[in-house]
């Protein structure tokens, strides 16, 4: 399983030969401006929520991908299927088997509309299990109770890619509560330098974590991390 930072919340991950992106918005982020997203070539699209800063760059990867799939809840899925999207929708609690591997839709605590102001459903994160591993993708949320459940209806947690640029979601601190909750030491942040409100302290961030017995990896536009 190889996962690549696209910048903000936007991920690229390899599973079993078969190439997912998450919550794609790269062609407005000049922090991601070395992206070339035409290029990307993609199976899925997974989309936590319907905000701008996650939904942006579907519909352009979409159209270079005519057979990828559009994973997200109901409403996004809808919304995307009337410009002519293929898609498959979940909803919280809901799961299912791809050729990939299982994708679980989970709670979060945000809010969600679409860039034309249509509602977005209920917002939610993804635990993905493949290759004898597990991955949960937060998306924006704040700290959660619900957390807790994962583990305890899912398994252990191999890594953990947690928002962590405060204002509009969980900062750092909670993120780190939030690993707890997951039961997971490696913590992949995301959602943070990409707008002024969400710009954080990487170096501090990291200490953190490091003095609650956690590790907090914070690749690199365009680093890939393998597990």
């Amino acid at each position: 399983m190889k996962i690549t930072y696209l910048g903000h919340a936007s991920l690229h991950l390899e599973i079993n030969g078969k190439q997912i992106i998450v919550d794609p918005f790269i062609s407005a982020n000049e922090l991601a401006r070395e992206i070339d997203i035409d290029s990307l070539r993609v199976d899925y699209i997974l989309v936590t929520h319907g905000h701008q800063d996650h939904v942006l760059d579907v519909e352009r990867i979409a159209q270079n991908n005519p057979e990828a799939l559009l994973v997200s809840n109901y409403e996004i899925v809808e919304w995307f299927g009337g410009k002519g999207l293929n898609g498959h929708p979940l909803n919280h609690g809901g799961k299912k088997e791809f050729d990939f591997g299982m994708v679980k839709y989970v709670n979060a605590i945000h809010s969600s509309v679409l860039p034309d102001g249509s509602y977005g459903g209920n917002p939610g994160g993804f635990v993905i299990s493949a290759e004898n591993k597990r991955i949960y993708i937060s998306g924006d949320t704040a700290l959660t109770y619900d957390m807790k459940l994962i583990p305890e209806t899912m398994g252990s947690i191999d890594l953990a890619i947690l928002s962590i640029g405060d204002n509009f979601t969980m900062g750092y601190e909670d993120a780190v509560t939030a690993a707890d909750f997951v039961g997971c030491k490696k913590v992949m942040g995301c959602h943070y330098d990409t707008f002024p409100p969400i710009a954080i302290d990487k170096a501090a961030a990291q200490s953190y974590f490091e003095e609650k017995g956690k590790k907090l990896l914070l690749p690199d536009i365009g680093e890939a991390i393998s597990l």
